[in-house]
């Protein structure tokens, strides 16, 4: 009896008619035939893979470069082949013929197509990709297959064509999470997170933060930043939510209960912090002429000016009782302003006479260690 190859499906239906019984199934072929990638099934290729429906016929010993998975692979099936006393009864070895081919799993066509053309491409072809002419997605596709079959050095060149992509001043910074020509911002994420890219992960964090500062997919970017624990993301959106309101967050329905009530949370822990703020001023590093009881007294006058440009800051602008954030960085600039003398100072300077220049290091680094944290107030309630 003959078969049907592997690649033909069938299925069947109840098809109603005039001259079939509606108990009789009528059977349908639904042919799937795998076909040649115009590019990259080779004639003198000696190695034939499947990946979906695309037949790629190349050399071996292309797969085999950079250490990568192929080659451990193609060596244990040469192993095998020299062990077996049993002739197969196959359509030949594995590999060989289009009827037996070599099968991948998990990838794509498009992302095995970039591998191979990272494998057979000219310098040119390779030297454009580190132009603005780049294509993003072939990069994109390439660095996750890379990862993947541990090809590292090809690895690490796409992921390096793709930071400086992404971190170029004249690639103007999408504020959309969907990119047309490339990789969401989403998957841009997720691939650097894969390949622990910290660069490229940088880049994509500061594309979030632009995005969070004009209010649009706060609710994904707390999915996405939760279920790859970045934890500066992390804070970042929870801090960008929680200023929306508590209206938006229970009409978002991206978010979950316990993502809520995390809100809350940090609501009541960065209010409690902001009380705490105006007695515990950051430290400031003292010039060595800055000893003994001058110290003392610039201790004390760096306690009063910390207080008083919090104070100010409130005076100012109306700010949100827990933008902490908001409120340090309004604190940065008043406390910039009175040590560069743009307002002024009544005298509350006079007692640091060698140090008030310290103290914008002191602000700055407060405003760093409080944004690096957020996350840590936006816990689960126990």
């Amino acid at each position: 009896m003959a078969h049907l190859p592997s690649d033909v499906y069938l299925t069947t239906s109840f098809m109603h008619s005039g001259d079939v019984s509606p108990t009789t199934p009528k059977l349908q072929l639904q042919l799937s035939i795998p076909h040649h990638d115009p590019t990259y099934y080779i004639p003198d290729g000696n190695t034939v893979l499947l990946v979906e429906n695309t037949l790629f016929r190349v050399h071996r010993s292309t797969l085999t470069k950079d250490k990568s998975t192929f080659d451990s692979m193609f060596s244990l099936d040469s192993d095998l082949r020299s062990s077996s006393s049993t002739p197969s009864v196959t359509a030949g070895p594995e590999g060989e013929s289009d009827d037996n081919p070599i099968r991948l799993q998990g990838d794509t066509a498009q992302e095995f197509r970039a591998l191979l053309w990272a494998l057979y491409a000219l310098p040119p072809e390779l030297t454009l990709a580190l132009t603005p002419k780049a294509n993003t997605s072939q990069l994109f596709n390439l660095a996750r297959i890379t990862h993947k079959y541990e090809f590292r050095s090809i690895e690490a060149w796409a992921l390096g064509a793709l930071t400086t992509i992404y971190t170029r001043p004249t690639h103007s910074p999408s504020v959309q999470v969907e990119d047309v020509e490339g990789p969401s911002l989403v998957q841009l994420t997720e691939l650097a997170s894969l390949c622990e890219q910290r660069d490229l992960l940088d880049a994509a964090t500061l594309r979030w933060k632009r995005l969070l500062a004009s209010g649009k997919d706060i609710a994904l970017a707390i999915g996405v930043a939760e279920r790859l624990n970045l934890r500066t993301l992390l804070g970042f959106a929870y801090h960008s939510m929680m200023l929306q309101g508590r209206e938006v967050w229970d009409n978002d329905a991206l978010l979950t209960r316990a993502q809520r009530i995390r809100l809350l949370s940090g609501h009541y822990a960065l209010g409690r912090l902001w009380e705490r703020l105006p007695s515990e001023p950051p430290v400031i590093s003292h010039s060595p002429r800055c000893t003994g009881g001058a110290q003392v007294r610039c201790n004390q006058a760096w306690g009063a000016l910390w207080r008083s440009t919090l104070d100010m800051g409130r005076q100012v602008l109306l700010i949100q009782y827990a933008d902490v954030v908001g409120k340090l960085m309004l604190a940065e600039s008043v406390t910039k302003a009175l040590v560069e003398r743009e307002i002024p100072t009544q005298g509350m300077l006079d007692g640091m006479p060698w140090c008030k220049d310290n103290v914008l290091a002191a602000v700055a680094g407060k405003v760093k260690e409080v944004q690096e944290s957020l996350a840590d107030y936006f816990t689960d309630v126990a």
